[in-house]
């Protein structure tokens, strides 16, 4: 799990959605009163199916985003869900 803090919980979590549908992920779930969506995310190559999480929560004046990817099936995933992690919160950053 990756996570770093943003400032503005209500603009961090629209951002969030936008970015998950962006990138063409089923959304699952969405509770701005939980902070949290969950998504999956199909590989494009096999279409093994990857769970997604993530997770904001405002602290004071700031909100802290945190991220989970994982694998439904398979031992291992080659870094995929490490590197959609850091591509997603890459990208929110900007």
């Amino acid at each position: 799990m990756q996570s770093f803090w943003i400032v503005h919980f209500d603009q961090v979590f629209e951002q969030v959605v936008a970015l998950v549908k962006k990138r063409g992920w089923e959304v699952l779930a969405v509770s701005a009163a939980n902070g949290r969506i969950e998504a999956t995310d199909t590989t494009a190559i096999m279409g093994f199916k990857d769970d997604v999480v993530i997770r904001i929560r405002a602290e004071g004046k700031k909100s802290r985003v945190d991220m989970r990817s994982a694998s439904r099936v398979g031992k291992g995933d080659w870094g995929v869900n490490a590197a959609r992690i850091r591509l997603f919160l890459s990208e929110l950053k900007q």
